[in-house]
């Protein structure tokens, strides 16, 4: 590490406006600051606000706060993915694109050797006229990012994704979730910042998800370099006090924790049916989600009754909560979630069940990563309208925290030897010290 860091490199970053892309865009960051590297962030304000204490090297890594222009169908003040229903997405990236000539006079003025992004496809045309060389860096999934075709939108071989099996309610969740993703479409978009940059580098492991990136690297022709997970070695800060007190009054490994993220808006029958089911396990448990669409509050949406009858041992609450913080309690035994990457890589490194709902795209083939071919999860059964019943939530949260079940013995068991592994020593020091030995040669 210390020979790869005699040679400066100042690297820009320039992620898509979302608090999932940005803050592993952050992780990243320090791990390159480490090794005595100097960063700017290209991100709004709102999102250096929430996510700036995670710098750990201020000497060394700078936010450029960028104003993110108005586009008529977006409330005022949005900023970021967070502030919006995911529909909204597609006038967010029409907001983002036009940032460019902003990020463009900036980058003229910073002069980087580096320049990371993702979903801004149009920044390698800035790096001949400026002079830098550029990584196209996702944070998602390789098993889903490998599904985009080259160009030609021929690929030469099948891609090794391919062959999970869509199950009922699939179909339905991927119509409801494609299509534009500002004036061209997401595959489009991610299609031309693979083909543009110098190479590819994604956030995750050959472990895991090798076969994939090896496929993606033959279609594109370029290198596609892993960093490895990068999640910060501690979390950045101690659990919230009510947090902790609620979690400390129950026995170890007892509570179900659920999460979706900002994005993901529920019908008001859909977020009834989950909440009934977790009632329906009779384990104390904390959601933190979304109120519902149509819904002026969370308390509004819930069923009649519920309250009263699940009384102290569940907790329903709006907004964001300190998630590795939660799942590294002593009391949580299980963690329902919706397989984004991030939540992905924070429910491995934890020692709590992994049951999983997915709705997007990607989510879905993570899921089938992590429920068919590691074996460390229990996807929950779908109806043809693409949501869960509460009998089929409650069933596998059963299935997953019952320590003499088969299925809760075997994802138990591998789910504690891929811990293993990604927590190994020098695991993820050696993927990105790979990836900085990449950059110097650029």
């Amino acid at each position: 590490m210390e020979e790869m860091s005699k040679k400066q490199l100042h690297v820009a970053l320039f992620p898509w406006l979302a608090m999932g892309h940005i803050n592993p865009y952050i992780h990243l960051s320090n791990q390159l600051a480490k090794r005595g590297h100097r960063i700017s962030i290209l991100i709004p304000q709102k999102a250096v606000l929430r996510l700036g204490t995670n710098n750990h090297y201020p000497n060394l890594i700078k936010f450029y706060p960028l104003p993110v222009p108005h586009v008529q169908g977006l409330p005022p003040g949005v900023e970021t993915a967070s502030d919006i229903d995911l529909h909204d997405n597609d006038l967010l990236a029409i907001a983002f694109d036009a940032m460019s000539d902003p990020v463009e006079l900036l980058l003229l003025a910073l002069k980087p050797n580096l320049v990371l992004y993702d979903a801004a496809y149009w920044i390698p045309n800035l790096a001949p006229v400026i002079g830098f060389k550029t990584v196209c860096y996702m944070v998602v999934g390789a098993s889903g990012i490998a599904q985009i075709p080259p160009g030609d939108g021929k690929p030469t071989e099948q891609c090794p994704s391919d062959a999970v099996k869509l199950r009922r309610g699939d179909l339905w969740s991927l119509r409801n979730t494609t299509g534009s993703f500002g004036a061209i479409s997401a595959q489009d978009r991610f299609c031309r910042a693979f083909q543009a940059c110098d190479f590819i580098s994604i956030r995750t492991c050959r472990e895991l998800e090798g076969a994939m990136c090896d496929y993606m690297s033959r279609q594109y022709n370029k290198p596609v370099v892993l960093t490895g997970p990068i999640l910060p070695e501690t979390p950045e800060c101690g659990l919230e006090e009510k947090w902790a007190e609620w979690l400390s009054r129950f026995e170890s490994r007892s509570v179900v924790y659920c999460a979706f993220g900002s994005q993901h808006i529920l019908q008001k029958n859909q977020f009834q049916e989950l909440v009934l089911g977790f009632e329906m396990t009779g384990l104390p448990f904390l959601l933190a989600l979304s109120k519902p669409k149509g819904a002026n509050s969370l308390e509004e949406a819930l069923p009649e009754g519920f309250s009263e009858r699940v009384g102290d041992r569940g907790v329903v609450h709006e907004g964001w909560v300190q998630q590795t913080q939660i799942l590294n309690h002593p009391s949580v035994g299980c963690f329902v979630g919706h397989c984004g990457f991030g939540s992905m890589w924070e429910s491995l490194f934890s020692d709590a069940q992994i049951v999983l709902v997915p709705w997007l795209p990607d989510q879905i083939l993570n899921t089938r990563l992590l429920s068919e071919e590691i074996k460390v999860a229990v996807e929950v059964e779908r109806g043809g309208d693409g949501w869960v019943s509460k009998e089929d939530l409650c069933k596998a949260i059963k299935s997953a925290m019952d320590g003499d079940s088969e299925v809760g013995n075997l994802i138990k068991k591998n789910h504690s030897e891929w811990k293993k592994t990604l927590s190994s020593p020098g695991f993820m020091d050696n993927y990105v010290d790979d990836f900085v030995k990449h950059l110097n040669e650029l």
